[in-house]
């Protein structure tokens, strides 16, 4: 991020500015609840003790958005994106992201859609009772660099959830592809080719470099000021 960023910079002093580059980052989290700049302390059900005891960690952090949860089943993808090369508009941006995960999830015979009103991509928006979320956005951008991401519910242990308000919504659950697939389900490491695949294909990229990241193991410390 920081070196798209000093590139940016560099360019607009330059006679010869060179193209900046698009990267996705996939990983796995541990156990983790975050916070976004506009949410709710409301929205965490679990006191510092009782999160030690589910053996997770929580973070204020800088995204939009409210809470939600990161761990191991769940593919998180953070786009470092200068979205100069693309469109300045953070909506549209939103609506790219969610078209690459709609576009994952009918790959693989899941219908998703986006819900009125709401971000992420969703199960069955036709039907306010039975709507759930199976991915969840939260997004920042400097000098028009992305930062964070999107977190797809694959073999997610969805039990997780019932510890947070997820996103703030009290009356919408939450799925995974293991879930609608009743468990005939690929395997993360399909989902991510696929997923990096429709990013190429929405955002029009010939060329995207990824990184799988590694996110250590340790419990981290309970973060909440």
């Amino acid at each position: 991020f920081n070196s798209i960023i000093e590139q940016k910079i560099a360019n607009r002093n330059s006679d010869h500015p060179q193209a900046t580059h698009n990267f996705l980052i996939f990983c796995e989290h541990p156990h983790v609840y975050t916070l976004g700049k506009s949410g709710s302390m409301d929205n965490l059900l679990l006191s510092e003790s009782a999160l030690e005891q589910k053996g997770a960690s929580f973070y204020k952090i800088n995204r939009g958005g409210d809470i939600t949860y990161h761990g191991p089943g769940q593919l998180v993808m953070y786009p470092i994106f200068d979205l100069e090369n693309f469109f300045t508009d953070i909506h549209r941006y939103l609506r790219y992201l969610e078209q690459a995960v709609i576009n994952v999830c009918e790959r693989f015979g899941v219908a998703a859609g986006r819900y009125d009103g709401y971000t992420g991509v969703w199960i069955d928006t036709h039907d306010a009772s039975a709507a759930r979320k199976i991915c969840a956005m939260g997004v920042k951008c400097s000098r028009w660099v992305s930062m964070h991401g999107i977190a797809f519910n694959i073999h997610t242990d969805l039990s997780y959830f019932n510890h947070i308000i997820p996103c703030g919504i009290k009356d919408k659950d939450v799925s995974s592809l293991s879930r609608e697939l009743q468990n005939a389900c690929p395997g993360i490491s399909a989902v991510r080719h696929a997923l990096m695949e429709e990013m190429k294909n929405v955002f029009q990229i010939e060329s995207l470099s990824a990184y799988q990241g590694e996110v250590p193991s340790t419990k981290l410390p309970y973060h909440a000021e």
